[in-house]
């Protein structure tokens, strides 16, 4: 891996038990472990787990409480100003997950932040509805007080009306920064990149050796030139332990991927860190002192929103307990290429007629039956170099 900068790394990197981890990737996709597996883990679930589950967030895209069937989940990755609530919020991934009946395998596919969408009304948020890119739906919701909540709500009915009526049993919301203090947690993930990534967001001063942003970006948020004596951070093809600044940073990028894939290599290298992650989460060995992690634990309510649909969570980790990364299917919105309109000077991706039909097998409980008839769509989650795409489109906002 080509890190073409030195970064001062926590000296501390604490080991979690199970069920802390479980809470962490509850984050990522809540399917790790069981509750029992942990001496004293009915009473941390009942110490910890209304720091970590929330009600409510789903609106009229909430499935039943009944979690015995099919599930879909959707998961969220935002981008939220800390301290400047009147920046709103942003989600900068979006993931549908569905676990079949038979709960022993899980579908992951990510939506197209840039996908054009209808988004309906939302009283509480005073939006009117139109339509926009479907990232634009959290932030809609979020604004005038609606908050993290209504965000979600939003964009959950936003997305359920773009898969013809799909229902969510759960969601998660995970923080930018504060999942990078859960992943330091784990003492980082071990990363396969599949092609040469320049990141616009760490590079170090050549003079100075400080850490900044290395590039100028244009008024559309678009980055341009490198700034003087700054050099970007690189990552090269290849399999290394990446800490979580490194790990997080590579997840991010869209603008200088080597095969020009944009957002979708970004969904490809998001949707490969969450299987490196739970890989992670699983290896290490279970403690069984909660003392030990009470700290942390105490700290994952603040990256980690996780709306239970009124189930308990630990009903949730009994029902999911036998997925692990292995039994993980990543797939390909749009097969991974660009599907581009440009609406009144503005680029859209627009969702192909073979990625509607995995939506509505999604909302029929048969993806694997579809995916078995479409095995183009399963994204390579090893790292594996990824064959290049058509450039990225230029008109869209700055990730």
């Amino acid at each position: 891996m080509g890190a073409t900068g030195k970064r001062r790394i926590p000296a501390r990197k604490a080991r979690s038990p199970l069920w802390a981890r479980l809470c962490l990737t509850v984050g990522a996709l809540l399917m790790l472990g069981s509750a029992g597996s942990l001496v004293g883990g009915d009473l941390l679930l009942a110490h910890y787990g209304d720091q970590v589950t929330h009600a409510g967030g789903l609106g009229s895209a909430a499935a039943g409480h009944d979690i015995d069937g099919p599930l879909n989940l959707l998961l969220v990755g935002i981008d939220e100003r800390t301290g400047n609530a009147a920046m709103g919020a942003r989600a900068d991934s979006i993931i549908i997950v569905h676990v079949p009946a038979s709960h022993d395998v899980a579908y992951l596919t990510s939506i197209p932040r840039d996908t054009r969408v209808s988004i309906p009304p939302d009283a509480r948020s005073q939006y009117r509805g139109g339509t926009d890119k479907i990232n634009a739906a959290f932030e809609f919701g979020y604004q005038h007080g609606g908050g993290r909540d209504e965000g979600l709500t939003l964009l959950a009915e936003t997305v359920s009306n773009l898969a013809g009526g799909l229902k969510f049993n759960g969601a998660a919301i995970v923080n930018f920064d504060g999942f990078k203090d859960l992943v330091d947690a784990l003492g980082g993930v071990h990363m396969c990149v599949d092609e040469r990534t320049t990141s616009i967001h760490t590079g170090w001063n050549t003079r100075t050796g400080q850490e900044g942003e290395p590039y100028n970006f244009n008024a559309d948020g678009i980055p341009t030139t490198l700034k003087p004596n700054m050099r970007p951070q690189v990552y090269e093809p290849g399999c290394s332990d990446m800490p979580a600044w490194q790990a997080l940073d590579y997840v991010r990028q869209r603008d200088k991927l080597a095969n020009n894939d944009g957002d979708y290599g970004r969904q490809r290298h998001q949707q490969q860190f969450i299987r490196a992650m739970l890989s992670k989460a699983t290896s290490a060995g279970v403690l069984t002192n909660p003392q030990k992690v009470d700290h942390m634990l105490n700290s994952i309510g603040k990256a980690v929103s996780f709306y239970n649909n009124d189930i308990p969570l630990a009903d949730w980790i009994l029902t999911l307990h036998g997925i692990t990364p292995e039994h993980l299917v990543t797939l390909k919105a749009n097969n991974g290429q660009f599907n581009s309109e440009v609406v009144d000077g503005q680029s859209y991706e627009i969702l192909d007629a073979t990625t509607r039909q995995l939506l509505a097998a999604v909302g029929q409980d048969r993806v694997g039956e579809f995916v078995a008839a479409h095995p183009e769509l399963v994204n390579d989650s090893t790292g594996t170099p990824a064959s290049p795409a058509s450039p990225a489109p230029s008109h869209r906002s700055r990730a």
